[in-house]
């Protein structure tokens, strides 16, 4: 797939909520997730990694309010998508998250994501 396709794709799955089916079809086995400095969040690298990464996120959410996900940029080998999510977190008070998402795509499968918040 070339960098639009996927980015389309991860688009119409975002849409749906299906964040897990991204990582199934659309992540390299070595992808690599980054955070930005300021985060408690771990970088880490290797598909396994980054759905126990997906993993501990969800066992933290008390409740999803909604979300939402805008059309992907795409230029090279790269996308953006601006994201963001209503949540409460356990033990805090019920807050909006928005960020900035790029993913770099090789060889048709997204080997880098990188979010900024």
């Amino acid at each position: 797939m070339t960098t639009q396709e996927v980015a389309d794709r991860f688009f119409e799955l975002a849409q749906e909520g299906k964040f897990d089916v991204i990582q199934d079809e659309l992540y390299d086995e070595s992808v690599k997730s980054v955070e930005p400095a300021t985060s408690t969040w771990q970088n880490v690298e290797g598909l396994g990694q980054v759905k126990e990464k997906a993993q501990q996120w969800q066992s933290i959410v008390e409740e999803m309010h909604g979300g939402y996900t805008n059309k992907p940029q795409v230029a090279g080998n790269f996308f953006s998508c601006v994201m963001g999510m209503d949540v409460t977190v356990k033990g805090q008070p019920r807050m909006k998250m928005d960020e900035i998402a790029v993913y770099e795509v090789r060889d048709g499968k997204i080997v880098l994501e990188q979010f900024f918040f």
